[in-house]
């Protein structure tokens, strides 16, 4: 294309220069605005036909929708009511009237003085054990009503036999090992004997070595009354390697304990005992 022509063609015009334009695509690119333009004005004539139709509908029903509220007048009618008749009043019932209990039969009590015998009248003399069969001692003489406060009089008696039999005493190991005592029982030599006992006598088993296995081994047992030891066990998450079955060897052949006491007896007491494996890294 000329170079003077340039500024005069558009961008289709030197974009297809010296090529075939009747195949098509030239066409193509040189409509294609004017079909935007149409489509976009078909869309929103298709769009307004819409809208304007669901006005008018809305309208046209409006129009022929008779269910606007109606406002109703009433007038209210006062009636003459008559206040409610009043609820008799009853009186209340008389008071209910027990017949009181039956006198008991009493003898006067005589207080007594200290007196010579023959200022002594025999009134004033105090009863004979004879005379208070049942009745009451009081202030008076009187004589009772036959019936209910005879049946008052009651001699009252113990199940037994009349002799006292002494509880049977239950020894402290009847309910089985205790794990506080106030004495508690105690390895030959304390707490230094029993720590140079497990250092000459624990023996570090060769698969706990060869695997690196150590820790702390908890083993419970029985101090029996007279200081032997029995139900020996281990507590808690095994170690493996050998080593609760060194513990429990080396727990069950100590020598005996002092036992515990409680209340100044021997006692059976249930003792846990910590023991440490460790490897000298």
């Amino acid at each position: 294309m000329d170079s003077t022509k340039i500024s005069n063609s558009n961008f289709l015009d030197i974009l297809f220069d010296g090529r075939n334009k009747d195949y098509g695509a030239y066409e193509l690119r040189n409509r294609y605005d004017r079909r935007v333009r149409n489509a976009v004005m078909g869309t929103a004539s298709i769009v307004l036909v819409m809208i304007g139709g669901y006005v008018v509908s809305n309208q046209l029903h409006a129009a022929d929708r008779n269910d606007h509220p109606v406002l109703i007048t009433k007038a209210m009618e006062l009636e003459n009511l008559q206040p409610p008749a009043e609820e008799p009043v009853l009186p209340p019932p008389p008071p209910v009237e027990s017949a009181p209990p039956p006198v008991t039969a009493s003898i006067d009590f005589v207080k007594p003085k200290i007196e010579r015998d023959a200022d002594v009248s025999e009134e004033e003399m105090p009863p004979r054990i004879e005379e208070t069969v049942n009745k009451a001692i009081g202030f008076e003489n009187r004589e009772g009503e036959p019936g209910d406060a005879d049946e008052a009089l009651v001699d009252l008696k113990g199940s037994g036999n009349g002799t006292v039999v002494e509880p049977p005493v239950t020894s402290p190991d009847d309910k089985g090992p205790l794990t506080f005592v106030e004495m508690m029982p105690e390895f030959p030599g304390g707490e230094a004997g029993l720590i140079k006992y497990l250092k000459n006598r624990l023996r570090y088993p060769s698969m706990a070595q060869e695997n690196g296995i150590e820790g702390a081994v908890y083993v419970q047992f029985v101090v029996n009354r007279d200081g032997s030891i029995s139900d020996v066990k281990t507590t808690g998450a095994a170690k493996g390697g050998g080593l609760e079955d060194e513990a429990r060897r080396v727990v069950s052949v100590m020598p005996k304990w002092k036992p515990g006491k409680q209340n100044g007896q021997a006692v059976a007491v249930l003792y846990s005992l910590p023991i440490r494996f460790a490897l000298e890294h």
